[in-house]
Order: structure tokens, then C-alpha cells, then sequence
């Protein structure tokens, strides 16, 4: 079975549900040690969401984003939606009919979310990227852009537009005080707002847009009336909402309906098995651990469930996942940006060099083991 595994992996079958992030590199990784497995998405391409907002206001970038899963993964790709997942029968039960057999089972169905800053719906890699082009021209008719969210990711969002159209309006409304997400030092989140400031990003703090369900989404107007709970009104063109993520638990909630938290995601063991499941795992943001939502962390959840499907089989000890110190870096358009690596502060220079840039984009191709566009 490959040099790597020496123990008999034959009766082993991983079916991956979801290829996000933790979904692919848990793939990869069964990949190079030759065991058998199957990803679902409904997708066709892996969406490296991270650069989501970036190209949603530069025209090219969108197709650097998407990354064919059948190039890499050929038979082992199914682009499906996985409707049931039969527990007791083993088996992954797909919208068109077909049921996948498995002996192990990784949860990986990520978040959702509303678009540009997610993508979650049944798609060709052509028809994602013409939605991320079509956003590009919302965005280059508009001379006013209301961001509601000031979480991470309307921070980058609001940034990203004014980096790409500095003569443009943009205001960044949030319901909060402090900007980007609470794990932040408050160093970091300070240094956001500021540069929010210096690009000249109006602020809406402690305010929140109180007819949202009336306003058109991502669609360039002639004038939107924006009202928020203060009695504030912004006139704009165009309305951008970054938040709102949710767990993605649709996949698997009915048949785990007592294993999930408060938020829909898994109940997982310190070796991200599912409560009362050795041969079942979750990893990304579907597993229920105390830590920010994050592509890199699903990463390492990823290495984690292999390593002890493979020790599962070895009859070795499995490998425990621990949280560890904060590492989060925000883009703030391709020219600037904040962050902490481990828990401490890193200056704007070294984000700008690790994140800001490329948005890590090319550590997906290599993932996938593709040439980027």
C-alpha cells in the first residue's frame, strides 16, 4: 500500500465530506499514503475563500481562487450533494442517488455564509468565477459602497475596496465598539480601525442597519437609503454584508442530531472523533472546538484525523489536537495589514509580506499540486 502505511489499509475507505480547507489537505494527505478514499462537494473546484473578498473587486484575480478538485483527486472526486449520511450502514448518501460505502468518515463541510465573501452553492468552476467578475463591475459602477459587518471579514472587505478604488466612498458599518473578531489583542484591533481611518473608510460604530431585509444585496443602484437604529442614513450605491457565517451542518445534522452544539457543529473528543464514534471526525469549522474558525486551523485538524485513522489501524496511541496560541492575520487591502502570529503582535510590514499579497492563494495550488493560472 506505499512505503508509508505498511500496515494493511485495504479494508480502509475515507469518504471526506466537504472540500474546504481541512477537507483538502485531509485528502492530499490520504493521497500521498495511498489510502482509498472519496471527497464530496457540490462544487467542482475548491474555493480558497480567503481571497474571496480581494476578488471581488479586481478583475482576474477570481479564477486564481478555484482549483479543480478533479485534476488532483481524478476518481477519487465526486461532485455531489450529500443529502443523508446513513451511520449505521456506513454509507454517504448523495442527492442523485448514489450511496458512498466508508469505513471512516471526515466531516469537513466548513461554513456558510451570504456571497462575496462565501460561495455556497452547486457550481462550475466557470459560473463561481463569472460571479466574482460580475461583482467586480457592482463594485467599479458604484461611487458610494456600504460594508455592514465590522467582524474580520468586513474589515478586509471595506479595505479591500478602498486599496483597489481609493477615490470611492466606502462606510463600514458595525453593531459593536471594537472592530474584527474578539480573540484579537486589543493592540490588533485598534491598529485596524486606524487604518481603516488612514484609508478613509467612514466608520459606523455601535450602529446597526435596521432595514437590511429591504435593501438589494451586491447589486449596484442608482441610490439605496441605508437607515440604522440610531436614526443615521447613509445613500449609497452598493450594499456589501459580511456577516452572518453559520456552521454548515446540513450534511449530517439530522443523523447526529444528538452529538451537535448549540451552533450545529460536532461534539469531538481531544482526537476530533465525533462523540460516540471512533471511526467517525470532524474538522474545521464543523467540529466543535474552542478556537477561532480559521483555514489554517482546519488544516492542522486535518493532519490530526489522518494520523489516527492510520494509528487506528496500527493499533497505536492517536494523536490529541490542542489549541494553541492565536494566529491571525488580517489583510487590509495588498498594501497593508495587521495581525498576531502565536499571541504576539506582528508589525503591518511582515502581514503585508505573509498575507496581504498573494492571501496565501499559492499554498493552495501546491495543496492541490497545480500551476496557479
Amino acid at each position: 500500500m506505499g512505503s508509508q502505511v505498511s500496515v494493511d489499509m485495504g479494508a480502509v475507505r475515507v469518504v471526506i465530506v466537504g472540500g474546504g480547507f481541512g477537507g483538502i489537505a485531509a485528502a492530499s494527505q490520504l493521497q500521498t499514503l495511498n489510502i482509498p478514499f472519496m471527497l464530496v462537494d457540490m462544487k467542482d473546484s475548491f474555493h480558497h475563500n480567503v481571497a474571496a473578498l480581494r476578488a471581488s473587486v479586481e478583475s482576474g484575480f477570481a479564477k486564481k481562487t478555484f482549483i479543480s478538485y478533479s485534476v488532483t483527486f481524478k476518481e477519487n472526486f465526486r461532485q455531489g450533494l450529500v443529502v443523508e449520511i446513513d451511520v449505521q450502514n456506513q454509507m454517504v448518501l448523495l442527492e442523485d442517488g448514489e450511496a458512498l460505502p466508508f469505513s471512516h468518515l471526515i466531516l469537513a463541510t466548513g461554513s456558510t455564509g451570504l456571497f462575496p465573501g462565501k460561495f455556497n452553492q452547486v457550481s462550475s468552476r466557470e459560473l463561481a468565477i463569472q460571479a466574482y467578475e460580475d461583482m467586480v463591475k457592482q463594485v467599479q459602477r458604484s461611487q458610494s459602497v456600504v460594508v455592514v459587518g465590522g467582524g474580520s471579514a468586513g474589515v478586509e472587505m471595506a479595505a479591500e475596496v478602498k486599496t483597489e478604488f481609493p477615490e470611492k466612498e466606502v462606510t463600514l458599518i458595525h453593531s459593536q465598539v471594537a472592530l474584527a473578531d474578539k480573540e484579537l489583542l486589543p493592540c490588533v484591533r485598534q491598529e485596524a480601525k486606524e487604518i481603516l481611518l488612514q484609508k478613509g473608510v467612514q466608520l459606523l460604530l455601535s450602529e446597526r442597519v435596521s432595514n437590511l431585509e429591504d435593501l438589494p444585496l451586491n447589486e449596484y443602484r442608482e441610490r439605496i437609503q441605508v437607515h440604522t437604529d440610531k436614526g443615521t442614513e447613509v445613500a449609497t450605491n452598493l450594499v456589501i454584508v459580511c456577516n452572518g457565517i453559520k456552521v454548515n451542518s446540513s450534511a449530517y445534522h439530522s443523523a447526529f442530531d444528538g452529538h451537535l452544539a448549540s451552533n450545529g457543529a460536532l461534539r469531538v473528543n481531544e482526537y476530533l472523533q465525533v462523540e460516540g464514534y471512533s471511526h467517525i471526525y470532524a474538522i474545521g469549522d464543523c467540529a466543535d472546538v474552542k478556537e477561532p474558525k480559521m483555514a489554517y486551523h482546519a488544516g492542522l485538524h486535518a493532519s490530526v484525523a489522518v494520523a489516527n485513522i492510520v494509528n487506528s489501524r496500527k493499533q497505536r496511541p492517536l494523536k490529541a489536537y490542542k489549541p494553541g496560541a492565536l494566529t491571525f492575520l488580517l489583510a487590509m487591502g495588498r498594501n497593508d495589514g495587521v495581525g498576531q502570529i502565536s499571541g504576539f503582535y506582528v508589525g503591518r510590514l511582515m502581514v503585508r509580506l505573509a498575507k496581504s499579497r498573494d492571501l496565501f492563494v499559492s499554498s493552495s495550488w501546491k495543496t492541490m499540486r497545480q500551476s496557479p493560472p
